[in-house]
């Protein structure tokens, strides 16, 4: 199931895009508030827009606009609204997104696309493992496509390694969709209740939330650890509330594939110019398709590396390659640059450490401060020692480190009102 548009040359996507662009320009000039105001302000004649090289004269969007002015966004009345979603609020409050029926749509499709390519068919059983309730769009956005490629959904809900267990050995389904950390829970599960975990029904698993490679794709701690003791495939996948879209990675895993049918993307340097091939720049996305709150040049915070080169499995779109880090959480330590995927996978390689947490804070010199908070099975001053070095080794510095109780630790990281793991605290 690769959409016909996913196999064209790179020329013939520009072209399709860019008669996308103008539709998607007219439309948001007459009938967002945001940007009909932003347009007028600044004096933007939309007709001169033509290429997509041209967006680089148009103005960004931030998290900031969406937050101060929400409601302006919204570009239809609204009892045409059928879906209240919202952000996460990572790094800020939360935007809510209202979806139209045509919008609900275009989601189902782009997860269809998605989870096809990572393999998923008609005829597979997946197991839901996120929620897809709190106006969580993600684990609604799961189900809509999942049915829309005819594949049974158990909607089994996050956490608890029993119930999940429960629901795989009755109903055999073949992939699961989680976060991936999630995974070593089930394995540890496994191991002490005497499941064979490696002869069970799961071929696969979608992972979300976390990182599983390196910037070249080799693969990241994290995911070695679930792979060197359950034979299964892990695929990645990448997206957002704001773009309604997702970057999933196919069989040969290099990177999340781009639906050129539903989003336009760029990678932006500090000027809003665009980096380099292979150079490292913020996300930035213009939406297409979408009907109750189109975005224009979006920046996304989250640092990638695109990729151009055609893929294996047929596809010539460009690939995202795995999320260097949030602009926003960047660190300065040093006179290094830090984020914190890299120093969560420092901490991925010892099995003696059962949790952790970063905090960010600015000292008395108005430099940034790093105090990670570990909890261990064993606590000796060997082990920190021992961190302490990996750090110095792998990333030029060593934090601050020091341990901590799991019972402090894990309402903080397993906050019950948030869809992931929250690991990073900035206090600058």
């Amino acid at each position: 199931m690769i959409p016909a548009i996913e196999k064209d040359s790179l020329e013939e996507i520009k072209i399709f895009q860019e008669k996308k662009l103008a539709e998607l320009l007219a439309y948001i000039s007459e009938n967002s508030p945001f940007y009909k105001r932003l347009f007028a302000g600044q004096n933007i004649d939309i007709s001169k827009v033509k290429t997509l090289e041209d967006l680089q004269h148009l103005p960004v969007t931030t998290k900031e606009d969406l937050q101060q002015y929400n409601d302006d966004f919204l570009c239809v009345p609204q009892h045409k609204i059928i879906d209240y979603a919202s952000t996460s609020g990572t790094l800020g409050d939360p935007v809510t997104f209202g979806l139209t029926d045509s919008d609900l749509d275009r989601l189902a499709y782009n997860e269809a696309i998605s989870f096809a390519c990572a393999g998923i068919a008609e005829g597979d059983v997946v197991q839901l493992m996120t929620t897809i309730d709190r106006k969580f769009m993600a684990g609604l956005a799961y189900f809509l496509g999942l049915r829309k490629l005819k594949v049974g959904v158990i909607r089994v809900g996050a956490g608890i390694p029993e119930m999940q267990w429960d629901s795989i050995l009755k109903y055999n389904p073949s992939y699961l969709i989680t976060v991936p950390s999630f995974l070593l829970k089930l394995i540890e599960y496994a191991e002490i209740h005497g499941i064979d975990y490696n002869n069970s029904s799961i071929k696969g698993a979608i992972c979300i939330g976390e990182s599983l490679r390196e910037q070249d794709f080799s693969m990241n701690i994290l995911s070695k650890k679930i792979t060197d003791k359950w034979n299964i495939k892990l695929f990645s996948t990448y997206a957002s509330t704001e773009m309604s879209t997702a970057f999933t990675e196919c069989e040969h895993g290099k990177g999340g594939h781009h639906h050129p049918e539903l989003i336009i993307v760029e990678v932006l340097d500090e000027n809003n110019q665009p980096v380099k091939n292979g150079e490292t720049g913020e996300l930035t996305f213009t939406t297409l398709g979408i009907e109750a709150m189109p975005l224009l040049r979006f920046k996304t915070g989250d640092m990638v590396q695109f990729h151009d080169e055609p893929c294996a499995c047929g596809r010539n779109t460009l690939r995202v390659g795995p999320v260097v880090g949030r602009k926003k959480q960047m660190i300065k330590y040093k006179g290094t640059t830090l984020y914190p995927p890299a120093m969560n996978d420092v901490l991925s390689s010892f099995d003696n450490i059962e949790n952790h947490l970063i905090e960010i804070s600015t000292n008395d010199l108005g430099t940034d401060e790093i105090l990670i908070k570990i909890a261990v099975k064993n606590q000796t001053p060997e082990f920190l020692q021992e961190i302490k070095d990996h750090f110095r080794a792998k990333l030029r510095v060593t934090p601050k480190i020091e341990f901590a109780s799991k019972e402090v630790l894990n309402p903080l990281v397993f906050n019950p009102m948030s869809r992931k793991p929250i690991r990073f605290f900035d206090y600058r």
